[in-house]
């Protein structure tokens, strides 16, 4: 059977998702406490999308194959189901910057990484000296000017649709860099921090991150809304774009259709990438 997996991080501790030997990821926590709750050998498990180190989510979803017959014979007497007893002894094995917030079985067809249909995530910006709260200095950048967020959105509706983001990420051999933007926006939430909402249906290596660092420019007056579409424009990496700090951005939310087309999404995700493409990492 598949399971999926909703979960979240705090990416402070990870040098990113992805397993790496002799380092500490969250994709290793995760199979190690998988493979001590399910008493099995080794587990592999499937995300939405990478995260870069520092990278927070508060959404990210993984599947899990795993036997049926194994699942029920490791489940404990406290829980209702084998899958509630599973989601229990997780958390319980995690260390706490790591929580699961749901485990079900997923539906048919359903893949974690191909049946997505887009990622959200969020960059949070502190650019008010008096919302410079250093309690939150681990998930929010402090910016040294205000920001024209009324500029940075002007700017930002500029990237919006299917474009080449070739001057937005790093290059990496045999990988596309098109992707279709489908929100990029600023407001400030209820702290008064600038908040950047990016949804994408995929996106590249240090894309977000260097999206956001295009945007802090147009905000803190260095450069104008229309110099962000002429970045586009250009197709390679400008060197007055920075690539921000991770430790604002957080995968928010990713999105998934309907149980029906599931199957024919992930279908058709397959068949668009690139043979060298490796999975979505965003950063």
């Amino acid at each position: 059977m598949r399971l999926r997996i909703d979960l979240a991080y705090d990416g402070g501790g990870f040098k990113g998702w992805a397993r790496q030997p002799a380092l500490r990821t969250v994709q290793g926590d995760l199979e190690a406490a998988l493979a001590m709750a399910l008493r099995l050998p080794e587990v592999q498990v499937v995300c939405a999308g990478r995260t870069d180190t520092g990278v927070h989510a508060r959404g990210q979803v993984v599947h899990l194959d795993v036997d049926a017959e194994v699942l029920a014979a490791t489940a404990g007497r406290a829980a209702p189901t084998p899958i509630a007893s599973l989601h229990r002894r997780l958390n319980g094995i995690l260390p706490g910057d790591v929580r699961i917030h749901g485990v079900s079985e997923a539906p048919e067809g359903f893949d974690a990484r191909f049946s997505a249909v887009w990622r959200r995530y969020a960059y949070r910006v502190a650019d008010l000296p008096q919302v410079q709260d250093p309690l939150t200095r681990n998930h929010v950048l402090h910016w040294r000017a205000p920001l024209d967020l009324d500029a940075m959105n002007e700017a930002s509706a500029s990237l919006i649709g299917l474009n080449d983001f070739a001057s937005f990420c790093k290059k990496r051999e045999g990988a596309t860099t098109i992707r279709t933007l489908l929100d990029f926006h600023w407001y400030r939430d209820a702290d008064e921090r600038a908040v950047a909402t990016v949804r994408a249906d995929a996106f590249c290596h240090s894309m977000v991150r260097a999206l956001v660092g295009c945007l802090l420019a147009v905000g803190d007056g260095r450069k104008s809304p229309e110099w962000a579409h002429d970045v586009l424009v250009m197709g390679k990496r400008d060197a007055a774009v920075a690539v921000v700090a991770p430790h604002g951005l957080t995968l928010e939310e990713v999105g998934y259709p309907p149980a029906g087309q599931l199957a024919l999404q992930a279908e058709k995700a397959r068949a668009r990438r690139e043979p060298h493409d490796e999975e979505h990492r965003d950063a």
